[in-house]
């Protein structure tokens, strides 16, 4: 019978800024509202990242539940006119089974001598995801004690409007702070604007440029040069990050000081090399080599990506607001909308980048090994010590028989 019926969101704009803009036109009112509200939220934005990395996982938590919200939200105004049981409910509790799975492996990550020294901490990290799996079985159980006879249909319907909302929102949270944790405080430009072209270091292309095409006023002009701007503004803006160690050292927790610690000697990816260009350059350019990080080599795929596949996020989200015949998710920013609104580009862009790290950056991680062999048993440890002195020795004597 046709798209169910979603409450309109209403406006939401303070009450100063109306005041102050009321001698304007409705469409430059709209413009100065987003215009001050997109410099309040960089404002924000960087003195986030000034507090550090544990205020930036509460609020990478906070926007994946209101994310979550927004979209649960539209599905429970559907939901809710029938008066079945239970769905916002267990869509909260699936999401508190989710974040716990993955939280738990953070927490665990970040804090792994604490937890191997106190006991309790130890048995829940040991046993981490049977727990989660209980957990979520558990409300597997409540759903199909909650199901109401003629109305199978559509419970499972909004069963599977939760789960696939849960894939959306929680893994793109998962993998901010996987980056934030393995990657550097460079990865934290997580807030994105209207303008084409927003972020910096690893983030920065997971931000650009992501307004659908779907809607009015979207022309291929401001795509194509949407793209080389996101390039050129990715290479110069990488350059600049690449040469602070707040930026590009990973994050660490010091046991001895309890304390987050943001210290290291720079890889080989934030380190000036010489590159020969190609002919056709040089004889453009009259340069034999340039100098660059390869870091902003890196940036080149990264922004080509953000550019060209980015706006099929926003493609979706403007499709899927069509559909329920709404204009945002929510109207948590005024002039912008929800906070889905901000982020819906955001699940193929922080998928891409950690699929593109693990497969063209990422390389073994000894601290992770060093983990894991601490966690062994002593015999375990002994024998791993006893099989690399018998590797090491194998190797050095084979090399001076070589020579």
């Amino acid at each position: 019978s046709g798209p169910p019926e979603v409450p309109v969101t209403s406006d939401d704009t303070p009450e100063v800024l109306n005041k102050a803009l009321s001698g304007l036109s409705s469409r430059w009112r709209n413009w100065w509202v987003r215009g001050i509200l997109t410099m309040a939220m960089i404002s924000f934005f960087f003195f986030i990242i000034y507090m550090g990395p544990i205020v930036l996982m509460m609020i990478v938590l906070c926007v994946q539940i209101k994310c979550f919200q927004e979209i649960i939200h539209i599905g429970y105004s559907v939901y809710h006119s029938y008066h079945l049981p239970w769905f916002r409910s267990l869509s909260w509790y699936f999401l508190l089974c989710v974040n716990y799975f993955f939280y738990g492996e953070t927490v665990t990550d970040y804090f792994f001598s604490l937890v191997q020294r106190e006991e309790p901490l130890r048995i829940l990290s040991k046993y981490h995801r049977f727990i989660s799996f209980a957990l979520y079985l558990t409300g597997f159980c409540m759903f199909v004690l909650s199901l109401v006879k003629k109305h199978y249909r559509l419970q499972f319907y909004m069963f599977g409007w939760t789960h696939v909302t849960l894939l959306i929102v929680v893994h793109r949270a998962h993998f901010l702070r996987h980056l934030q944790r393995h990657h550097g405080l460079h990865v934290r430009i997580l807030l994105r604007t209207h303008t084409p072209h927003q972020g910096g270091g690893w983030f920065c292309f997971l931000n650009i440029p992501c307004r659908p095409q779907l809607s009015p006023k979207k022309t291929w002009e401001g795509f194509i040069g949407g793209f080389f701007a996101t390039v050129v503004f990715g290479i110069l803006l990488s350059y600049v990050m690449a040469g602070y160690r707040y930026f590009v050292c990973p994050v660490e927790f010091n046991n001895d000081t309890n304390r987050f610690q943001v210290d290291c000697e720079p890889s080989e990816l934030f380190q000036l090399t010489d590159y020969v260009l190609p002919a056709f350059l040089e004889s453009f350019t009259g340069w034999t080599t340039v100098r660059l990080y390869p870091f902003q080599i890196h940036s080149v795929a990264l922004s080509a990506f953000a550019s060209i596949m980015g706006p099929f996020g926003g493609f979706f989200a403007s499709g899927f607001k069509r559909a329920f015949k709404i204009k945002d998710f929510a109207n948590t920013i005024p002039g912008h909308g929800g906070i889905m609104d901000r982020f819906d580009c955001q699940y193929l862009m922080a998928t891409f980048v950690n699929v593109y790290i693990a497969s063209f950056i990422r390389g073994p991680n000894p601290s992770k090994v060093i983990q894991q062999l601490l966690a062994l048993r002593p015999d375990q440890q002994l024998y791993i010590f006893n099989s690399l002195k018998t590797l090491f020795l194998s190797v050095r004597n084979l090399s001076i028989h070589t020579c």
